[in-house]
């Protein structure tokens, strides 16, 4: 078991981190994908931008606007059949919670689908959601993670994100924070401010500040 300091702040990102649902997205966008080449570099992109790169790399016939309707439309329903918490999410939520240590969503899915999630999760458990929209820019800037930060008055620095992809990955920790990953597609790696588990079962928040 990897014990972390305790943060000032938990930022977590949301699809493939707390719920199984990124390979929901992934198997979503592989519909729109011939052969499902490059299917990972898709994970933790939003819908409008996953629609654009589609477009962009001619991957799909569709025009922009469709295809991004179709993206959000199929995401959502399968949100909304249903998602499985990944292991230990809610032992992480509710160590951070026993710890007085408040909790932001940070996800780049649309608001809509968040609050799905977060039915299941508990809203109780989330001091703020910061869903994709609610900055300029999303994943990978730094601009979510930075917002989270600022609504929850803690330094970046100060505090630990909780990501899966290396999209992810690259907002937290251009932000400043310290990142906890648990990788649901190749690319992020360990270093002094990067502890990557396999699962959220392996780590544990101390009282320990950082």
């Amino acid at each position: 078991m990897i014990q972390l300091p305790r943060p000032a702040a938990l930022l977590t990102d949301m699809d493939g981190t707390l719920v199984d649902s990124e390979r929901a997205w992934l198997a979503v966008v592989a519909r729109l994908l011939p052969g499902r080449d490059g299917l990972d570099a898709y994970a933790g992109l939003t819908i409008r931008d996953a629609a654009r790169r589609l477009v962009d790399e001619g991957r799909t016939d569709l025009p922009y606007e469709d295809a991004a309707a179709y993206l959000d439309r199929e995401f959502t329903a399968a949100v909304a059949a249903g998602v499985r918490l990944q292991p230990g999410a809610l032992r992480l939520l509710d160590g951070a919670r026993a710890l007085g240590v408040p909790v932001a969503l940070v996800t780049a899915s649309e608001r809509h689908v968040a609050e799905l999630v977060v039915k299941s999760l508990g809203a109780e458990r989330f001091a703020v959601l910061v869903t994709n929209g609610d900055t300029e820019r999303g994943k990978p800037h730094p601009d979510p993670y930075l917002a989270a930060a600022r609504a929850l008055g803690a330094a970046p620095s100060d505090c630990l994100a909780v990501e899966d992809t290396p999209t992810g990955a690259a907002a937290a920790l251009s932000a400043g924070c310290r990142l906890l990953a648990v990788p649901s597609v190749p690319g992020i790696v360990a270093g002094p401010r990067t502890t990557v588990v396999a699962s959220l079962e392996d780590v544990t928040l101390t009282r320990l500040p950082a």
